[in-house]
């Protein structure tokens, strides 16, 4: 048996975009980023940042576009999917001319964090995080 989960921990890229399937299912993707930084050898510093676009089905999607804005922290459990022509991630080319990549996440679980843009009043602003679960999207 093969098994993978992934866990990101990142700030949202811009608000949410829900939309629904035309059997009525809500889909939600969220843009997130991560940030690493780490000191040198030679004493400067480094910084990288990493995209994730993440899809949220049913009502962990409602949940998402509901309670999350631009900024906020949230962390995402689920599993990569590769671009069905590359098995990678899906390879594009910004404005100016460089490579960009971006790695496309199955949210399975989502956890309300708070940090920058959080909304008063909504999950895990002031309080303990709020998780939900992709297919029962019970609050735990």
């Amino acid at each position: 048996m093969a098994y993978q989960k992934l866990i990101i921990v990142g700030n949202l890229g811009r608000d949410p975009e829900m939309r629904y399937m035309p059997d009525g299912t809500p889909v939600t993707t969220l843009s997130v980023a991560t940030n690493r930084k780490w000191n040198n050898p030679d004493g400067s510093k480094g910084e990288e940042t990493t995209w994730f676009r993440v899809t949220a089905w049913r009502k962990t999607a409602e949940i998402a576009a509901q309670y999350l804005t631009k900024g906020q922290q949230v962390m995402i459990e689920g599993r990569l999917t590769p671009d069905r022509a590359t098995g990678g991630p899906k390879i594009w080319t910004r404005q100016d001319g460089t490579p960009g990549a971006n790695y496309d996440v199955t949210a399975d679980r989502l956890v309300l964090l708070g940090g920058r843009g959080e909304a008063a009043g909504a999950p895990g602003a002031a309080e303990a995080p709020e998780e939900y679960e992709a297919e029962g999207g019970i609050p735990f």
